[in-house]
Protein backbone atom coordinates (compact mmCIF):
# COMPACT_ATOMS: atom_id res chain seq x y z
CA UNK A 1 0.00 0.00 0.00
CA UNK A 2 1.46 3.44 -0.95
CA UNK A 3 2.35 5.79 1.86
CA UNK A 4 -0.15 8.54 2.57
CA UNK A 5 1.52 11.93 2.30
CA UNK A 6 0.82 14.51 4.97
CA UNK A 7 0.49 17.88 3.23
CA UNK A 8 2.06 19.91 6.06
CA UNK A 9 5.18 17.74 5.93
CA UNK A 10 5.30 17.92 2.15
CA UNK A 11 5.18 21.71 2.39
CA UNK A 12 8.12 21.68 4.80
CA UNK A 13 10.06 19.53 2.34
CA UNK A 14 9.23 21.90 -0.52
CA UNK A 15 10.41 24.85 1.57
CA UNK A 16 13.79 23.20 2.22
CA UNK A 17 14.07 22.32 -1.47
CA UNK A 18 13.42 25.94 -2.35
CA UNK A 19 16.00 27.20 0.12
CA UNK A 20 18.53 24.72 -1.30
CA UNK A 21 17.80 25.75 -4.88
CA UNK A 22 17.96 29.46 -4.03
CA UNK A 23 21.17 29.21 -2.04
CA UNK A 24 22.87 26.46 -3.99
CA UNK A 25 24.36 25.22 -0.71
CA UNK A 26 22.71 21.83 -0.22
CA UNK A 27 24.93 20.75 2.66
CA UNK A 28 24.18 23.83 4.75
CA UNK A 29 20.44 23.56 4.18
CA UNK A 30 20.51 19.82 4.99
CA UNK A 31 22.36 20.53 8.26
CA UNK A 32 19.86 23.27 9.12
CA UNK A 33 16.98 20.88 8.42
CA UNK A 34 18.63 18.13 10.48
CA UNK A 35 18.68 15.69 7.57
CA UNK A 36 21.37 14.12 5.41
CA UNK A 37 22.42 15.67 2.14
CA UNK A 38 21.22 12.47 0.45
CA UNK A 39 17.72 12.96 1.85
CA UNK A 40 17.66 16.57 0.67
CA UNK A 41 18.81 15.45 -2.77
CA UNK A 42 15.90 12.96 -2.90
CA UNK A 43 13.48 15.74 -1.97
CA UNK A 44 14.97 17.95 -4.67
CA UNK A 45 14.45 15.22 -7.27
CA UNK A 46 10.85 14.82 -6.12
CA UNK A 47 9.86 18.50 -5.86
CA UNK A 48 12.26 20.47 -8.08
CA UNK A 49 9.87 21.10 -10.98
CA UNK A 50 7.06 22.18 -8.69
CA UNK A 51 9.33 24.40 -6.59
CA UNK A 52 10.91 26.07 -9.62
CA UNK A 53 7.43 26.94 -10.92
CA UNK A 54 6.59 28.38 -7.51
CA UNK A 55 9.84 30.38 -7.48
CA UNK A 56 8.85 32.01 -10.79
CA UNK A 57 5.49 33.10 -9.32
CA UNK A 58 5.94 36.66 -7.98
CA UNK A 59 3.14 36.19 -5.43
CA UNK A 60 4.90 33.23 -3.87
CA UNK A 61 6.76 34.17 -0.71
CA UNK A 62 8.93 31.86 1.37
CA UNK A 63 10.70 32.65 4.59
CA UNK A 64 14.43 32.30 4.87
CA UNK A 65 15.99 30.58 7.86
CA UNK A 66 16.17 33.97 9.63
CA UNK A 67 13.31 36.03 8.16
CA UNK A 68 13.42 39.80 8.18
CA UNK A 69 10.51 41.96 9.27
CA UNK A 70 9.74 42.70 5.62
CA UNK A 71 9.66 38.99 4.75
CA UNK A 72 7.33 38.30 7.66
CA UNK A 73 5.07 41.17 6.64
CA UNK A 74 4.94 39.96 3.00
CA UNK A 75 4.15 36.42 4.13
CA UNK A 76 1.44 37.71 6.49
CA UNK A 77 -0.15 39.85 3.77
CA UNK A 78 -0.11 36.93 1.35
CA UNK A 79 -1.71 34.66 3.97
CA UNK A 80 -4.40 37.24 4.72
CA UNK A 81 -5.21 37.56 1.02
CA UNK A 82 -5.54 33.78 0.71
CA UNK A 83 -7.67 33.65 3.86
CA UNK A 84 -9.98 36.33 2.48
CA UNK A 85 -10.36 34.43 -0.78
CA UNK A 86 -11.17 31.21 1.10
CA UNK A 87 -13.71 32.96 3.33
CA UNK A 88 -15.42 34.39 0.25
CA UNK A 89 -15.44 30.96 -1.37
CA UNK A 90 -16.98 29.37 1.74
CA UNK A 91 -19.65 32.09 1.94
CA UNK A 92 -20.54 31.59 -1.73
CA UNK A 93 -20.75 27.81 -1.29
CA UNK A 94 -22.93 28.16 1.80
CA UNK A 95 -25.23 30.52 -0.08
CA UNK A 96 -25.45 28.10 -2.98
CA UNK A 97 -26.14 25.22 -0.60
CA UNK A 98 -28.99 27.16 1.06
CA UNK A 99 -30.54 27.87 -2.33
CA UNK A 100 -30.40 24.23 -3.43
CA UNK A 101 -31.77 22.88 -0.12
CA UNK A 102 -34.82 25.14 0.02
CA UNK A 103 -36.17 24.63 -3.47
CA UNK A 104 -39.91 23.85 -3.39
Amino acid sequence: MPKKKIEALEEVKRNYVRMALESGNYSSIARHAGISRTTLTKWIKEYEDEVREQMEDPTSVILSTEPTKEELKAKYEHAMKLLGEKELEVAMLRNLLKKTQYRP
